[in-house]
């Protein structure tokens, strides 16, 4: 099988290696990353890759260096990335984080690949245009979200005209029992300090923000097709259940494995076998019990907006992620607070309701373009104020 991952040095693409590197039947074509040339060029290396790329021109040369006499290509900057995702492919592994990751997916499709979608922006800002273009070229997406993942899995052998809903579960993260007054205070530090998972820096500060499962609920409508109404939303801080599917005779099914990436990473690579995972096994009887609660909207409000943003359609979804984007660069770089980040996506989305096209139909990647950069212009110009 040939493959491609795309965002190799990341959280997610170091579980994907991971998983790669134990198989002898892989050939690997493609390896792209950001500024850790170095590893990057040590997976290259130890996966005999045919190509690596990273995303920054200025990191071309550190890259050649490493690579240099292995016979593995060199290539940097945004077009090579997307002639990356063009050459030919079985199975892609998308974990390019952001709106980056959008272009070398809908290449991956295009010529008919499996397309395990692990950015979740592909499908906030495009999805109408992404499952189009899968079913127009014969392709197929597998959910890498642990959450969809678990979802696609109980949806197995089911007919989900009988699904009545679906719920998936949010740890929390470090300040599930913090005050909005505390939140108020929280600090980047804090932000990273995650319970159960290891991710990388933007990743965690969106769970810490519950921003990553507000993109999540709108992923959830745009793959699975569900209305807004059947999708729901539950703490559940020991992250062991990933999300329930309930039927119309009120049954739920429950996906449950341990908070490792390499259970729904796996399961696409394999899929539709069931392959041997090296992953922790549960103890239920150690684990002793599982508990839950309702997510609180005043001190997380970005719940709130995903189902606002759900309800909007159009290209609200695009405005939502660029300014949620605006807004984590500028709670990373301490221009403003950690509650000010769902404020400033509010803001954002209200400003451009009138005068932006917000809420037409998603006809073009041009457009999801255009709305991405207006967006970002106006979140950027918001966030001034707020300093």
């Amino acid at each position: 099988m040939r493959v491609s991952v795309f965002g190799a040095t990341g959280s997610i693409g170091e579980s994907t290696f991971d998983l790669l590197s134990r198989r002898n039947d892989i050939r690997t074509v493609a390896l792209t990353g950001g500024r850790n040339v170095a590893r990057l060029a040590e997976q290259a290396k130890a996966l005999h890759a045919e190509l690596a790329v990273t995303a920054y021109d200025d990191c071309y040369p550190a890259l050649k260096a490493a690579l240099a006499g292995s016979g593995i290509e060199v290539a940097a900057g945004t077009e090579a990335l997307v002639a990356a995702a063009e050459r030919p492919c079985d199975w892609m592994m998308s974990a390019i984080v952001g709106a980056a990751g959008l272009a070398p997916g809908f290449r991956a499709l295009a010529q008919g690949a499996t397309l395990a979608l692990a950015n979740k922006e592909s499908l906030v800002t495009a999805g109408p245009l992404l499952m189009r273009e899968a079913a127009q070229h014969g392709a197929r997406i597998l959910p890498v979200d642990s959450e969809h993942s678990a979802v696609f899995q109980a949806l197995v052998g089911e007919d989900i005209a009988q699904v009545e809903r679906v719920i998936i579960t949010a740890s929390g993260g470090p300040f599930r029992d913090w005050s909005r007054e505390r939140l108020e205070k929280a600090t980047l530090a804090q932000a990273m300090k995650h319970p159960n998972w290891d991710m990388g820096q933007r990743i965690t500060i969106d769970s810490a923000s519950l921003f990553n499962k507000a993109l999540e609920l709108i992923e959830t409508r745009e793959y699975f097709g569900f209305d807004p109404a059947q999708i729901e939303a539950v703490v559940h801080p020991q992250s062991i259940i990933h999300a329930l599917v309930g039927f119309r005779d009120g049954a739920l099914m429950a996906h449950l494995g341990p908070p490792d990436m390499r259970h729904a990473i796996g399961y696409a690579l394999n899929w539709p076998r069931r392959d041997d995972l090296p992953v922790a096994r549960l103890d239920l009887a150690r684990i002793g019990s599982l508990s839950f609660e309702a997510p609180d909207p005043d001190r997380f409000p970005a719940l709130r907006l995903a189902r606002e943003v759900m309800e909007l359609r159009g290209h609200a979804g695009t405005a939502f992620n660029a300014a949620k984007e605006v807004a984590l660069d500028a709670f990373i770089a301490g221009q403003i607070g950690f509650l000010d980040m769902a404020a400033l996506v509010e803001r954002t989305i209200d400003s451009l309701l009138s005068d932006s096209g917000l809420t037409d139909p998603v006809t073009a990647l041009e457009t999801i373009a255009a709305m991405d950069q207006m967006a970002r212009e106006r979140a950027r110009a918001l966030a001034m104020e707020m300093v």
